[in-house]
């Protein structure tokens, strides 16, 4: 204890410390499937445009959906990268895009009947999913949100 009247009571030498947290892993193992999935998305709007001569629907169609594919693999990447780095506003939109991605594996398996196509992707998303919104995550996701309001 100091005897100076002058000095700060010990509780509050300093300017407060902010630690660093990375991400837990199960946010790092959801930003690497994402980013798998971004990387699919991407790649297959690529396999679109070099079969888009050969088609039967025309290369303006072909070219119109490659383009989707391409914007939505684009995005997939960056909600994947930012997961990655620890960027606390991947996590909502991922966990929207999985959630959206539940129908698409519900399609394949049942009315599509490409089983294994779709129970590759079910473990895929589902296993994004879990990691999204499981206990470290939330917790993770909650220290972030309190880490922003204070400073």
């Amino acid at each position: 204890m100091s005897t100076r009247p002058d000095a700060p009571p010990p509780d509050r030498v300093g300017p407060p410390t902010v630690i660093r947290v990375g991400p837990p892993t199960a946010i790092r193992v959801a930003g690497c499937l994402i980013g798998t999935q971004g990387l699919l998305g991407v790649g297959f709007a690529g396999y679109l445009v070099i079969r888009s001569g050969s088609g039967s629907l025309g290369p303006t169609a072909v070219l119109g959906e490659a383009s989707t594919f391409l914007l939505v693999g684009s995005a997939l990447l960056a909600i994947g990268a930012g997961l990655l780095r620890g960027r606390p506003w991947a996590r909502t939109p991922a966990i929207v895009v999985q959630l959206l991605l539940l129908p698409a594996v519900y399609s394949l398996i049942g009315p599509s009947r490409q089983v294994v196509a779709g129970l590759v992707a079910g473990v895929v998303v589902l296993a994004a999913l879990v990691s999204l919104l499981g206990d470290p995550a939330r917790r993770w996701s909650e220290r972030q949100d309190e880490v922003r309001r204070e400073g």
